[in-house]
């Protein structure tokens, strides 16, 4: 299968959910963002994986997992996101033997699967699947902001809105790293495409 590479963009505090974030991926070829809404712990996890000279004094779980990984002689090679069902993403760790070259592929939480991923430096790849149905691509046009501003989203007035300013919104919500909002007008975007269709 054609898999695509993912990027870490970086990880921001939801606008909309308390307690939550979102870690950004991104497809370096096509400049699609991949928002994945993820837990505080996991964001941490992911954050102390990013950053090499923060040692916690205490080993934490991804930390733990990490070093039974390295003693039973295994690696992992690689995280794939390879689904995508009512906003949850499915993804798969994969190890490789150190010595017997064995592979084992591991069912996991895509923010768990990630956290492995960075204490390992280990490539995230996803699907040209999962990349259409929850990607967003900013497009480089200039777009004034003097249109309904994307905060008013969880209001839920998104049907009375054009599809040009529904546009217009997720990239202003991309660009203020909003993802919350971004995921509600895309799918918003969806359901219009679905009707046309």
């Amino acid at each position: 299968m054609d898999y695509k590479k993912l990027t870490i963009r970086g990880i921001s505090y939801s606008q909309t959910q308390s307690g939550a974030y979102a870690l950004l991926l991104e497809h370096e070829e096509s400049n699609v963002k991949l928002p994945v809404v993820i837990g505080n712990f996991e964001a941490q996890a992911i954050s102390l994986g990013l950053e090499k000279d923060i040692h916690p004094p205490r080993p934490l779980t991804h930390d733990l997992f990490s070093k039974f990984i390295s003693s039973a002689n295994y690696e992992i090679t690689s995280v794939i996101i390879y689904q995508i069902i009512d906003g949850v993403f499915f993804s798969n760790i994969n190890f490789k033997n150190k010595e017997s070259n064995e592979e084992l592929i591991m069912d996991a939480r895509t923010s768990d699967a990630v956290a492995m991923a960075v204490r390992f430096e280990a490539p995230i790849y996803t699907t040209q699947q999962v990349l259409s149905e929850a990607g967003i691509l900013l497009e480089l046009e200039d777009v004034s902001k003097q249109d309904t501003p994307y905060e008013e989203v969880s209001e839920g007035n998104l049907s009375s809105l054009t599809l040009e300013d529904l546009h217009k919104l997720l990239e202003d919500a991309v660009k203020d790293e909003d993802f919350d909002a971004a995921l509600e007008i895309q799918e918003e975007i969806k359901r219009r495409k679905k009707k046309i269709d």
